[in-house]
């Protein structure tokens, strides 16, 4: 990667020559620049499938606020479906990586074989790279398309905040996950809510809304993921699993969004947690802290002939009476 600034290159008629470099760069522009606008910086990039990509930047004054809209909804990630919305639409997951897993699988298999060094091993490389490559941009452009969609047909979006990084060390559900990009989803939708002028509202990663039933607010003990479709024993609402956490997901961000309530469950250990953290420490539990410190640091501070810190703990392990009660000792 190599970033350039005004003075590596020049920006003439619409094409861009870097220094010491009589023809402009044979660019094939995604868009062309707004008029009037002038890059800052250029960044030139090289990606593993021996594509080379040039990045523009430069400050863009216009307003791409859209006209407010009276729809709210709550988007559900999931694995079959990619997203449900709180109005009864199910987007399906096209899930790239795997059609293109066999084809992949026997390229790096190719790739293993071949001596590291070698010409046939670069070209096994740039195989297994552009392979890769493709599964990356059909992934990208499929949520690109998604998320535009999800700005322009609503004004409040509320999603939940996943923590992706800690859901991935589940080796089972780890490429599954990965696949279908739920942190790129919900980072373009951050973005594009600013840009368009739209509101997007995150709740809380410990909100029951799969196992809360959206018609009498009964919790149920466990809901496992295998099972899509359940009913509701307070109830007997029938509902389904992704559909019903829409539904639930938009309820508490329009709740947290009027008067900033929390949408945490009352046993959850996230919410005792932060209620230990804003508690100020009463006088008694000041005291017993301020004794095991004074405790432990005399416990520790006991020093034998030769300068080294040992426990009382560590003179008993070695058979000896520690120094507060034997007042001589010889190692």
């Amino acid at each position: 990667m190599l970033n350039l600034r005004s003075s590596a290159f020049t920006w003439k008629n619409g094409q861009v020559y870097l220094a010491k470099c009589a023809e402009a760069l044979p660019i094939r522009w995604s868009r062309q620049l707004p008029p009037g606008c002038v890059p800052s910086t250029i960044t030139v990039k090289l990606d593993p499938s021996g594509r080379w990509s040039v990045c523009l930047r430069f400050n863009d004054n216009r307003d791409f606020q859209l006209k407010p809209l009276k729809k709210r909804v709550g988007v559900d990630v999931g694995i079959s479906s990619l997203i449900a919305t709180s109005d009864g639409t199910k987007v399906n997951n096209p899930k790239y990586f795997n059609k293109l897993y066999k084809k992949l699988r026997l390229s790096q298999k190719s790739l293993s074989r071949k001596t590291k060094g070698s010409n046939n091993y670069q070209k096994a490389r740039l195989k297994v790279a552009r392979i890769h490559a493709k599964i990356k941009d059909s992934r990208l452009d499929y949520t690109h398309k998604l998320t535009t969609q999800l700005i322009r047909e609503n004004q409040t979006i509320v999603v939940e905040d996943l923590a992706v990084k800690n859901m991935v060390k589940n080796h089972k559900l780890a490429r599954a996950i990965s696949d279908a990009n739920w942190g790129e989803l919900v980072r373009q939708l951050e973005y594009k809510a600013e840009w368009y002028g739209r509101e997007l509202i995150k709740i809380d990663r410990y909100f029951p809304s799969s196992k809360r039933c959206s018609e009498c607010g009964y919790v149920v003990d466990k809901l496992p993921l295998d099972i899509r479709e359940w009913d509701c024993p307070e109830c007997a609402a029938h509902h389904d699993r992704d559909l019903n956490a829409s539904i639930n997901i938009l309820a508490a961000g329009l709740a947290v969004s009027v008067c900033g309530a929390t949408v945490r469950p009352e046993g959850s250990k996230s919410r005792r947690a932060g209620a230990m953290k804003q508690k100020a420490p009463s006088s008694d539990v000041k005291e017993s802290r301020a004794v095991t410190q004074v405790q432990r640091r005399e416990d520790v501070k006991q020093r034998t002939p030769r300068g080294r810190v040992v426990t009382s703990a560590a003179w008993r392990h070695l058979g000896f009476a520690p120094p507060d009660e034997q007042l001589s000792l010889k190692l």
